[in-house]
């Protein structure tokens, strides 16, 4: 059973649609703690502690009764968009979200997304939760965005959509149209990516 520390609205749409069967429940892991400077690596590293924290706390966790007894996999999961070299978050507001997407107009940049899934055996009677075996990758692909004129890109801001995704864009969205093409993996881009999850959760 897979339980996704994520409190994602788009990872938790990607699982539905695949009919991945699974829980969500956000992780409380403190993002601030890490300071890992390499972009590739802070994801990796912020996925895990996503997971590590909850697997952690799931005796806490009052979970359905399918997921009380046996098999079970933790996926964390956190994705960072790098532009130039430099890490780009979730905008804290509309001039920086407006600012951003002048200087990516017509660019290209990378949506990195790190995967870490936690398996073991849990059993609800003595709230032990036994790791098996934990596997991490980051997820990169390139993302090329369209020449977009200023004031289409404060009718994309005015919607406020980039506030709440890394880069300030979200492919599945409005930003969609913006989107001019990907290299790689497709919902890796989404937060998740697909392909690297049906590998390592159904081998």
């Amino acid at each position: 059973m897979l339980i996704l520390a994520s409190a994602s609205q788009s990872r938790k749409k990607l699982l539905e649609n695949c009919q991945i069967e699974f829980i969500q429940i956000s992780s409380d892991f403190d993002e601030t703690t890490i300071q890992e400077k390499n972009i590739f690596n802070l994801a990796l590293e912020l996925s895990f502690q996503k997971a590590n924290s909850l697997s952690e706390n799931i005796q806490n966790i009052s979970l359905p009764e399918e997921f009380n007894s046996g098999h079970l996999e933790i996926l964390g999961c956190d994705s960072i968009f790098e532009f130039k070299g430099e890490a780009y978050g979730k905008p804290s507001n509309k001039e920086e979200a407006f600012n951003r997407w002048k200087k990516m107009s017509g660019e290209f940049g990378f949506l990195h997304t790190g995967h870490t899934l936690i398996i073991g055996n849990f059993e609800s009677t003595s709230k032990i939760f036994e790791i098996t075996e934990i596997i991490k990758k980051t997820v990169s692909s390139k993302v090329y965005f369209s020449k977009i004129k200023d004031w289409e890109i404060k009718s994309y801001v005015d919607t406020n959509e980039p506030l709440y995704c890394a880069g300030g864009f979200a492919l599945e969205g409005i930003g969609g149209k913006y989107i001019e093409k990907i290299d790689g993996c497709f919902s890796n881009v989404m937060g998740l990516s697909l392909p690297w999850l049906r590998e390592n959760l159904f081998r």
